[in-house]
């Protein structure tokens, strides 16, 4: 069975309120790494990732996909020698898979977070829905993931560009053994309009719990027009940031419902903003090591 050569999902619980973290008003510490160093966070708002949306045919379903950090993939599965293409950036992109469609077990090159949004379906043995968080190592195989009757949206976030899928058990003689990790967060809890008006300052809380190569999750709500330092921790693989409801603010910008932004480990700790209506945002850290480069046995 294809399913026995999977590795198993450590399936995670949102945190206690214990491991909530209240911060106010702005850091005098990013004020001042804000004005030595340059902030190069990049990404797209969820209208300017619409703009590029293309379908994609996976498994002969027609899947629609919106780049917001880099290049979306062109095609359903890995092409011999794709390698070639590789643009040296990181890759996210936002997915529509459609009713009732199968993403059969996979696995990629590179690490990856995957972050469900909207619809409903399963994701291996478990259901999923929104908001639902995945982590799967480099060449850990996951899946399959299959779309409930209106589909099933998520983001597919990775540090780097990947050359594309690796469908199992076909693909076995590329897999590299040893350092397969999962992890899965369903449940996790989102703001109405009405919490998000009412809260003061900022509050950062664990959702996925930090481990020692620097893989960490965490939710961040802000008050209406409240203000905070977002910290990428150096030993890590960078961040993608998810604002899951309100707007969040950056450098004069606003970033609404779904918009998707990406900051590099070697970025100074961020000042963002929430606006009148209040933010909440994901805030996905990759670890420091990855797989690429390494031979397969």
């Amino acid at each position: 069975m294809i399913g026995a050569s999977l590795p198993s999902v450590t399936i995670a619980r949102p945190a206690a309120r214990g491991n909530i973290r209240r911060m106010t008003g702005w850091c005098f510490h990013c004020s001042i790494l804000a004005l030595v160093f340059r902030i190069m966070i990049y990404g797209k708002t969820t209208d300017e990732a619409a703009d590029g949306a293309a379908t994609v045919e996976v498994n002969a379903r027609n899947y629609i996909l919106a780049g917001y950090v880099g290049a979306a993939p062109v095609r359903g599965y890995y092409l011999e020698g794709n390698e070639a293409n590789d643009t040296g950036e990181p890759q996210g992109f936002f997915v529509h898979q459609p009713p009732d469609a199968v993403t059969e077990p996979h696995f990629h090159e590179t690490n990856q977070f995957q972050v469900f949004v909207g619809g409903s379906g399963t994701f291996g043995k478990h259901d999923v829905q929104p908001l639902t968080v995945q982590y799967a190592n480099g060449h850990s195989p996951y899946g399959p993931i299959v779309a409930g009757p209106d589909g099933i949206d998520y983001f597919t976030l990775r540090a780097r560009w990947d050359p594309g899928a690796k469908y199992m058990p076909g693909s076995r003689d590329k897999l590299i053994k040893g350092n397969q990790r999962q992890r899965l967060v369903p449940g996790i809890p989102r703001s109405s309009p009405e919490d998000l008006a009412r809260r003061f300052g900022a509050e950062f809380e664990i959702v996925l719990d930090a481990e020692g190569d620097g893989l960490v999750a965490y939710m961040a709500r802000f008050g209406p027009d409240a203000s905070a330092c977002v910290p990428v921790a150096t030993n890590s693989g960078g961040q993608y940031w998810v604002v899951t409801g309100g707007t969040m603010t950056l450098n004069d910008k606003s970033y609404g419902h779904l918009s998707c932004l990406f900051v590099t480990s070697d970025e100074s700790p961020t000042i963002i903003g929430a606006g009148a209506e209040g933010m909440e945002m994901l805030v996905l850290q990759f670890p420091e090591r990855n797989l690429v480069g390494m031979a397969a046995e």
